[in-house]
């Protein structure tokens, strides 16, 4: 025996790893609703079969043949009562089915369902047949039409023994090698695990600070502004004199000239300094996240909690996207650097609109690389920073402010001067509350006037941002519009297998006849992305493979780690232990639902596999513990249970009569008596 000398194992030990999220895609194939007709549970269950998950498949299709019986319903039947499992596996109300079958299938008509019950009939007939007995059925089987030809190839592989066995095996693994990158799936594999992106949300900008005592003031400040300057013109008409009184409409004039073009300039520096402020000196950390108006005036404790962690999860993403998206000839390090506080606004806008919806970060994600996109190709435009440029304010409005400012101060300065000798105390008294009212309404509307103006740029800028989203979501779904569907998945999946069994048999110089059964494991690589359709089982980027063979000296194990999206192999081991070196065989179920293969050895080692790392997220409607059931029948860990147990129980016994009770089986399965 060839001892193992380390522990093959996937058991995540980082925390955040089990509840890692995943992509739930809401197309729903799978689930059966209480009011599906029997074509529709029918449907479904040819779903879960051709996404290698037969058990589901056997109890809805059977469900179906009640009500609903075509050759192709018998075809699937078929199909589902064999996948991915030997006879040895079937129960013995199964068997009898099995065996019965010719009386419970009422074909009717010719169509190529028809012909595919046929031929599958005649192999499950043919097994154990020595090798001139099963040409015919085999040229047949290659003349059969698509899909029925690649269906019974594709479940088949494990119920089939002897001669037949390598005819179909052969089959198959040259349609899997066709296959394997058939599709595009080296371009489409990937959008799987994107989920379904989230609409983009307009964002609302802060609403004028105006309160009613603010326009108070401005009222009552505005009135008496009026009142005083009606009074000093009153004076000035009083006296008669023209220059007084063309100083004062020149001083009226420079006031209204100044006062429009002091308040554009004031609204550039304002904005600009804010902008700088934003993008440059913003505060740091999850408690500086702006979160609205609305969210202040609430502030529930659990609403703090859920924006901190959306923020973030968005922080992180953001910080990827910008490291991801470097502005050509820009040293990574100066980039980030350089848009820290872009960044940390990016973050702010994102948690203000999206943190108390229902919506998550990976589902805004495609906005995140959006934005992080067109920073880049600002900064390599040169645009990055045009805001300062486009907020300066241009001389001409800074010589018209000072120029109306001075006039005011110059001829309403001398023209109010002018009625003092007339008429001192009511002169004296009209200038200093034309100062004071002049002062406090300048201020007032000043306030008002650039709130407006700020809110009037932030809806703009909002809108601008907002359309500019709208034209990069339809890019991003017209790019996701051939995502592969559950079963693309599937057949990619179940082609990796069988091209990984065939290396295992070409290392240990084996054929599919000379071993006495073999087995998989599928189970998530460590922190892998994952994904799944509403009620099907999970979908990984990277997978942990296991295949063990059962030869006559043993079990031959060969591990290997899946890059799904490309279709290759990597980390090779390799662990070869007799049948008495199985000590046990068991499967740990956690509380939150996971699940661990373990194989123990009598020597004290331990093969352990999380096959399902829990944290199931169900969805509406879903039935706790559905997803795990689905997704461990996918990893195909029935049939690899019904293996190992039977030789941790039985050892070399079980592969002595397992001949016989082949034998046996195949009469009881062939035999109408």
């Amino acid at each position: 025996m060839t001892e193992p000398t380390h522990r093959v194992e996937n058991s995540a030990t980082d925390s955040h790893i089990g509840v890692q999220a995943g992509t739930v895609h809401n197309l729903n194939v799978y689930e059966r609703e209480p009011g599906d007709s029997p074509e529709t549970t029918f449907r479904k269950g040819v779903s879960f079969l051709k996404g290698r998950m037969p058990g589901p498949a056997r109890r809805l299709i059977n469900d179906a043949m009640v009500d609903y019986t075509t050759n192709e319903v018998y075809f699937y039947w078929l199909l589902a009562m064999v996948s991915r499992r030997t006879r040895h596996e079937l129960t013995k109300d199964e068997t009898v089915q099995l065996r019965d079958r010719h009386a419970t299938m009422r074909l009717r008509g010719e169509d190529p369902w028809r012909d595919g019950v046929r031929i599958i009939d005649r192999l499950l007939e043919s097994a154990g047949k020595a090798e001139e007995d099963i040409r015919v059925v085999v040229k047949d089987l290659d003349a059969l039409r698509e899909p029925q030809r690649s269906l019974i190839l594709e479940h088949l592989e494990l119920y089939l023994d002897g001669p037949i066995e390598d005819h179909l095996w052969h089959r198959a693994l040259s349609k899997a090698k066709t296959d394997q990158m058939a599709g595009g799936r080296e371009d489409r594999i990937w959008k799987f695990f994107h989920p379904s992106p989230a609409e983009p949300l307009l964002r609302e900008p802060r609403p004028p600070e105006t309160p009613l005592s603010c326009w108070a003031r401005a009222v009552t400040s505005t009135v008496v502004l009026l009142t005083a300057t009606a009074h000093l013109g009153y004076l000035i008409l009083q006296s008669g004199r023209v220059l007084l009184m063309a100083a004062y409409v020149l001083g009226l004039a420079g006031a209204s000239v100044g006062a429009r073009e002091t308040a554009h300039w004031r609204h550039h520096v304002v904005r600009r300094r804010a902008k700088d402020r934003e993008y440059r000196r913003g505060r740091t950390g999850v408690e500086g996240i702006v979160v609205g108006r609305r969210v202040k005036e609430q502030a529930k404790p659990k609403a703090k909690v859920e924006r901190g962690s959306f923020a973030k999860k968005a922080e992180h993403r953001i910080n990827h996207y910008f490291a991801t998206y470097v502005p050509p000839g820009m040293d990574r390090d100066h980039w980030l650097a350089e848009t820290e506080g872009m960044r940390r606004s990016l973050r702010d806008e994102l948690t203000e609109v999206y943190g108390g919806t229902r919506v998550g970060v990976e589902r805004i994600a495609w906005l995140i690389r959006h934005r992080a996109s067109v920073a880049s190709t600002r900064r390599r435009k040169g645009t990055l920073w045009s805001y300062r440029r486009e907020l300066a304010t241009p001389l001409w409005t800074k010589a018209r402010a000072i120029l109306g400012l001075l006039t005011l101060a110059g001829a309403g300065g001398w023209a109010a001067a002018g009625t003092v000798p007339m008429e001192p105390l009511s002169a004296i008294g009209t200038i200093l509350l034309l100062l004071l009212s002049g002062w406090f309404c300048a201020r007032i509307w000043l306030h008002i006037v650039l709130e407006r103006r700020r809110h009037a740029a932030d809806q703009a800028e909002s809108l601008l941002a907002y359309q500019s989203d709208l034209e990069a979501l339809a890019r991003w779904r017209a790019k996701l519009a051939d995502k592969p569907d559950d079963e693309e998945m599937a057949t990619w999946l179940d082609c990796d297998r069988k091209v990984l069994l065939e290396e295992a048999l070409r290392h240990y110089k084996l054929t599919m006849s000379g071993v006495i059964a073999h087995a998989f494991i599928e189970a998530p690589a460590r922190g892998s992305e994952h994904a799944r359709l509403r009620g099907g089982p999970w979908r990984y980027k990277k997978y942990q493979l296991l295949v063990f063979l059962v030869t006559q000296e043993g079990v031959r194990q060969l591990t290997v780690t899946l890059d799904f999206l490309k279709g290759t192999f990597h980390d090779r081991q390799r662990l070869n232990y007799r049948f008495e070196a199985v000590a046990s065989v068991r499967v740990k179920q956690s509380d939150d639902g996971g699940r661990d293969f373990q194989l123990a050895l009598v020597n004290g080692n331990e093969i352990s596999v999380e096959v399902n790392s829990g944290m199931e997220e169900l969805q509406q409607g879903e039935r706790p513990g559905a997803v795990s059931e689905v997704s461990l029948d996918a990893a195909g860990l029935p049939h690899t249970l019904h293996v190992l147990e039977a030789i941790a129980a039985e050892g070399k016994k079980w592969v002595d009569q397992r001949e016989l009770r082949t034998g046996n089986l195949s009469a009881a399965l062939n035999d109408p008596e």
